[in-house]
């Protein structure tokens, strides 16, 4: 092996390593800029988040050794304290005038008639008679 083969080979390792070094610190920073603040641990978050650019490699193994903590744990609310539910308290009269308003939207709803339907006041219980190939137990009269 001549020494112009030996260096080429080194050369290549070093250019590697940089790669792995500059692709693992940007993951480093983008997580540590991404993450929740209260999940960093020791300093605040911009401080990890300058501890990565400024030391590249060391700085994204510290943040993921000691700076990136566990998801905080969410304890679930109950109806009764969770804000979405109990925040919007209605007064007796707008209760009574919000439901007035859904039900004639119902009323609405059901009067509403598609192409091909029969209004719903001239519905029969018997076969359609526009469609001859139909019985009054459902089944076709074709065989």
């Amino acid at each position: 092996m001549t020494r112009d083969e030996y260096d080429g080979g080194m050369v290549r390792f070093i250019i590697i390593g940089i790669v792995v070094a500059v692709a693992f610190t940007l993951y480093a920073l983008v997580d540590a800029a991404m993450t929740d603040g209260a999940r960093a641990r020791g300093v605040s978050k911009p401080v990890w988040v300058v501890l990565v650019v400024v030391l590249p490699v060391i700085g994204g193994v510290l943040w993921f050794l000691i700076g990136k903590g566990d998801t905080p744990a969410v304890r679930p609310a109950a109806p009764d304290d969770d804000p979405r539910f109990s925040g919007t308290r209605m007064s007796a009269r707008d209760l009574d005038t919000h439901m007035e308003d859904l039900e004639a939207r119902l009323r609405e709803l059901d009067s509403e008639t598609f192409p091909g339907e029969t209004p719903s006041g001239d519905a029969s219980d018997g076969p359609d008679p526009s469609d001859p190939g139909k019985r009054a137990d459902g089944d076709s009269a074709q065989s």
